[in-house]
């Protein structure tokens, strides 16, 4: 009887780990990259105090530009979505807070725009665009208050003083660090400046190589000055972090961000791709950092980031992990999921533990399907599902408009999605409600469907998703679990339920 009731207390320890999120691992006082497993890219951090917040590119997935908590910089909650508006693909953000607001400034069609709340929780205001057409906006004010932007091409904006307009000309201000010419990259691409004061300098940190294209293109590079305006002096530790060999775990590792915390230790946050893993996107990453007697700042000698790195010193507070499944209880939509191009709350309810989307256009690729970030090599998805009026619905892996597959229904037949060829694979075999589910081993993806939730039957079509990323589709972005409703009528989900597979 003792064994036995071991063995339960054991499996309901172990069900709900099955679909957290998986961020840094805390093992024997040593943590592990990623800090963020999945598509989390160009990350910017802001301390508070005791609490760190951090912010990503978003690009065309809306609600936007999440903000995230943490008090130890391995575990994170999701705190609020900052934008809902579209204003198109959003790139590099840079999150800060200045005179007791937060702003969030960032890209978008070609522009830049500002965002701003009182409180980190919100609500935040809606998007003011500001004048300026370049990329990547890194904010930083001088001792005495007076606000500037730069930007991707070492050039920079002076602000109002209340952060919400530009207030003069571009200057041109940092050229870079020059790359050695046998060195592969994508291209010099100078990007990302994030500026942070220490002592009697200001410290510039950006990217150069490009962000994808060969293995040993992005890296982190750093310069220092007297003023946020310049000159600037290179570190003679250039670059502080690159990919060396695509031997290597991590690729095309990049766009850093120096910081502290409230005990005076420096790190730095970046992102990168997994060798093998681009379809996840670049996923972010953390190291500590030490400075030298003259001022600069460098990777301390024996630590690896693809190695088990120093736990820093600091009290998890968070309540709870966070958790990729979803049982749909609302009365909100949890902040994980996304919709590609589209933030019609309109289109969902809740009611009874179920979610109900309506559909909308009459193919996965318009159909602005429910997206969530995967966090590991290899797992299964499920989704129960019930179709009302003549609509579609489903489960896929989404990258884009152009690249997608998946398993879906009508409600009469079970469909195969391959790469947007679409059709019948099971005939007249469901009745309104069915469960499906996607396997996905190391991107080979094998598609089941089940009358109740335990018995599942494959289907005869599988697909490779191994090519599913920028580096062969561009966009910047990866691929996604994502939730169909298409056609006239809308589509009842419950119980979603992600499960890694080790």
């Amino acid at each position: 009887m003792q064994r036995w009731l071991t063995l339960l207390l054991l499996c309901l320890f172990l069900v709900p780990l099955n679909a957290q999120q998986q961020f840094g691992k805390n093992e024997k006082g040593r943590y592990t990259n990623p800090v963020f497993a999945g598509d989390y890219p160009d990350p910017s951090i802001l301390r508070d105090g005791d609490d760190f917040y951090l912010v990503h590119s978003s690009f065309e997935y809306y609600p936007g530009l999440l903000i995230w908590h943490s008090t130890d910089l391995i575990n994170w909650e999701p705190v609020t979505n900052a934008l809902h508006t579209y204003v198109g693909s959003v790139w590099a953000p840079d999150l800060i807070k200045h005179d007791g607001k937060f702003y969030i400034y960032f890209p978008a069609s070609n522009t830049n725009y500002v965002i701003w709340a009182d409180k980190i929780e919100g609500p935040w205001s809606e998007p003011i665009e500001l004048d300026v057409d370049m990329i990547d906006p890194g904010h930083v004010a001088d001792e005495e208050g007076n606000r500037y932007l730069y930007f991707n091409s070492g050039s920079y904006v002076p602000l109002t003083k209340d952060g919400l307009a530009i207030a003069g000309e571009v200057q041109q201000s940092y050229e870079g660090w020059e790359i050695p010419r046998e060195w592969s990259i994508e291209c010099f691409c100078m990007e990302g400046p994030k500026l942070e004061k220490r002592g009697k300098y200001y410290y510039l940190t950006v990217a150069e190589g490009g962000t994808a294209g060969p293995a040993t293109g992005h890296m982190v590079i750093s310069a220092r000055s007297k003023s946020p305006l310049g000159p600037w002096e290179n570190s003679p530790y250039n670059p502080i972090l690159r990919t060396k060999d695509k031997s290597e775990k991590w690729w095309s590792v990049g766009h850093g961000t120096l910081f502290d915390d409230a005990s005076n230790n420096w790190y730095l946050m970046f992102h990168g791709y997994e060798n093998g893993f681009y379809t996840m996107g670049r996923q972010t990453m953390l190291t500590p950092v030490e400075w030298t007697a003259d001022g600069w700042f460098k990777i301390p000698e024996g630590l690896a980031i693809d190695q088990p790195l120093p736990l820093p010193n600091l009290p998890n507070k968070l309540q709870k992990q966070y958790d990729l499944s979803d049982a749909f209880s609302g009365p909100e939509l949890d902040p994980k999921w996304k919709f590609f191009k589209d933030a019609d709350t309109s289109r969902y309810t809740f009611n009874n533990d179920a979610l109900q989307l309506k559909g909308k256009a009459n193919s996965v690729k318009n159909c602005s399907p429910m997206l969530l970030i995967p966090a590991h090599h290899a797992y299964t998805v499920d989704i129960e599902l019930e179709v009302e009026g003549n609509a579609t619905g489903g489960i896929v892996l989404f990258y884009n408009e152009q690249a997608f597959s998946g398993i879906l229904t009508d409600g009469t037949n079970i469909l195969a999605n391959l790469r947007g060829w679409q059709f019948p694979t099971e005939k007249n075999v469901v009745k309104k409600k069915v469960f499906l589910r996607l396997k996905n081993m190391n991107h080979s993806v094998d598609m089941f469907y089940s009358f109740d939730g335990k018995d599942w039957m494959k289907i005869e079509n599988s697909f490779e998703a191994g090519a599913y990323h920028h580096n062969v589709l561009s966009g910047f972005m990866s691929l996604r679990i994502g939730l169909c409703s298409m056609g006239e009528g809308s589509v009842i989900f419950r119980n979603f339920t992600y499960s890694p597979i080790n």
